[in-house]
């Protein structure tokens, strides 16, 4: 089948097409011709940083985690699949997982769902890695209907889709954006946009809560808007994180009584633990995807498989807005 490689990495790392083995479906596993896979912020930071980030493939290696594509074969042990299913997950492009940037990929049945109906491939292939992060963060964090709920970063891949998953469960929901293009995004899918550049967190808390906070704070930011999140909590919050690699002064989260969790969706595929929790997500994703209640936002720029780079650098450049998907 054909792929595309990176040989050696670093800064200056290339995809280049090779010619490899088709893989075969293993017990457990399902062999899917993939129709599109997508890039995510941890797929440039593999090809760049290489063994300095732990869960890198060995060079030479196929990157890539989230797919959409038809099932081709079914492997010993499988069940609920068939040749012909149309799917879609995240299940390879990390530690001795091959990726998804090919023509074929043998899927542990684990980490895939059935594709919602009602969704393109490019649409479904955007969605796992971002999806599951989102569905993890607001769930730990007890989200029920009626509670105010603020996205931090709520036009990028994570919190375009925190914040339709938010509302969907009937939270009453605003998102921080820097400009009008993110801003408008993020109320034509249904949040209260809040400019971050021009409010201060004591400003909008005040404006959309009274000053009493938000009951949960997603953070797809992270870092040093971390303090911010906190700032932003209800007494006895709960702030999601998905960039949580920073030290802190957890001072304001203590006298609040917050909880803190942080998200980090590769630990079923990294150490092969409650790989099924994955699954469930994704087919409860596709159940409110098909009932209307989620659509991922794609970028306008569309890329083949040989143009693996070039949408690499679309990502790196943050100059697109939605996914950016690669179609085979």
């Amino acid at each position: 089948m054909k792929a595309m490689l990176v040989k050696s990495y670093g800064p200056d790392s290339v995809f280049e097409a090779a010619e490899v083995a088709t893989p075969e479906a293993k017990a457990g596993e399902v062999l899917v011709k993939i129709a599109a896979s997508s890039v995510n912020t941890v797929d440039t930071m593999i090809r760049t940083m290489g063994e300095a980030l732990p869960l890198s493939p060995a060079a030479p290696a196929i990157l890539g985690m989230d797919f959409a594509g038809t099932v081709e074969a079914v492997g010993e042990g499988v069940e609920g699949y068939a040749v012909g299913d149309e799917v879609y997950g995240c299940a390879g492009g990390l530690a001795d997982l091959p990726g998804t940037l090919a023509e074929y990929i043998a899927a542990d049945s684990k980490l895939i769902a059935h594709k919602p109906k009602n969704l393109s491939m490019a649409e479904a292939a955007a969605l796992p890695l971002v999806v599951i992060t989102a569905y993890e963060g607001l769930k730990r964090a007890g989200i029920t209907a009626g509670q105010k709920v603020l996205v931090h970063g709520g036009s990028g891949g994570v919190g375009h889709v925190a914040l339709q998953l938010a509302k969907h469960w009937g939270a009453d929901v605003y998102a921080t954006g820097g400009g009008d293009k993110q801003l408008e995004l993020i109320q034509q899918l249904g949040a209260t946009p809040i400019n971050y550049k021009t409010e201060t967190v004591e400003d909008y808390v005040a404006n959309h809560t009274g000053g009493a906070g938000f009951d949960i704070v997603y953070d797809s930011v992270g870092g040093a808007n971390m303090a911010n999140s906190f700032e932003a909590a209800a007494l006895n919050g709960h702030v999601a994180s998905t960039v949580s690699m920073c030290e802190l002064d957890l001072t304001t989260a203590h006298f609040k009584g917050l909880s803190l969790h942080v998200v980090f969706m590769l630990i079923p595929m990294l150490h092969n633990f409650k790989r099924e929790e994955h699954a469930a997500i994704l087919s409860d994703v596709t159940t409110i995807a098909e009932a209307g209640g989620l659509k991922p936002v794609l970028d306008e720029n569309k890329f083949t498989l040989d143009q693996a780079g070039e949408a690499h650098a679309r990502l790196e450049s943050k100059q697109g807005m939605g996914k950016v998907v690669v179609e085979n």
